[in-house]
C-alpha cells in the first residue's frame, strides 16, 4: 500500500512539475530553504471555537518532533513540494489519519513579486499541492482546507532574494491556530 501511495505521489508531483508554469518576471531564487527561517513561527490563538493552542496534541508543539515543522518553502515561482519536506508532509499526513477530528487550514504564500492576480493563483497552487499530498497519503479530504493568500502575509519584509525565499511557502496550521 506504501509503494501504491509513493508511486501516486511521485507521479503527482511530475505531473505538477510538469505543468509548472513561469510568469513574466525574471527568474531567480536559489533552490535550498532560507536557514534562518524557523519552520514553527505559528502562535497558536483561538479564534474560530475550535481547540486552543494549549488542547494541541503535545507532539505538534514539541520542537524536537518533525510535527512543529509547519512550513513548505518553494523556489521562485514554483509550486512543487521539493524532497526535503516529504517526511514533513508524510507525518502530518499521519497525524491527520490517526486523528480523524483535526482540522488543517493551509494557506499558500508568494513573494511580491508579479501582479496580485498571479500571485493569488501561484498561491492557490501551492496550498494545493500539499492538500493533494496530504490526502495521497491518507488524511482525508474534509479534514484540510487550502486557501492562497498571495503576497499579503509576508514573514520577512525587504525586497531582496533573503526575503523573498522566506515568503515563498505554505504553511500548515491546526485548527486552533487560525
Amino acid at each position: 500500500m506504501r509503494r501504491i501511495a509513493i508511486a501516486a505521489l511521485s507521479s503527482a508531483t511530475l505531473f505538477l512539475a510538469a505543468c509548472a508554469t513561469t510568469s513574466p518576471e525574471t527568474q531567480g531564487g536559489g533552490g535550498k530553504p532560507p536557514a534562518d527561517v524557523k519552520t514553527d513561527t505559528v502562535t497558536p490563538v483561538d479564534k474560530t471555537g475550535g481547540p486552543s493552542g494549549s488542547e494541541l496534541g503535545n507532539e505538534l508543539k514539541d520542537p524536537k518532533n518533525i510535527l512543529s515543522q509547519r512550513s513548505v518553502y518553494y523556489d521562485y515561482d514554483k509550486f512543487d513540494v521539493k524532497d526535503q519536506y516529504r517526511a514533513m508532509v508524510e507525518a502530518h499526513a499521519k497525524y491527520l489519519r490517526e486523528h480523524p477530528a483535526a482540522r488543517m487550514l493551509i494557506q499558500g504564500n508568494t513573494d511580491e513579486r508579479g501582479s496580485r492576480e498571479y500571485n493569488v493563483g501561484l498561491g492557490q497552487r501551492r496550498s494545493d499541492g500539499v492538500k493533494r499530498m496530504l490526502i495521497l497519503l491518507g488524511a482525508r479530504d474534509n479534514q484540510i482546507e487550502s486557501v492562497s493568500l498571495g503576497e499579503e502575509k509576508p514573514q520577512a519584509e525587504g525586497h531582496d532574494e533573503s526575503a523573498w525565499s522566506k515568503n515563498r511557502r505554505s504553511d500548515m496550521l491546526y485548527s486552533g491556530e487560525y
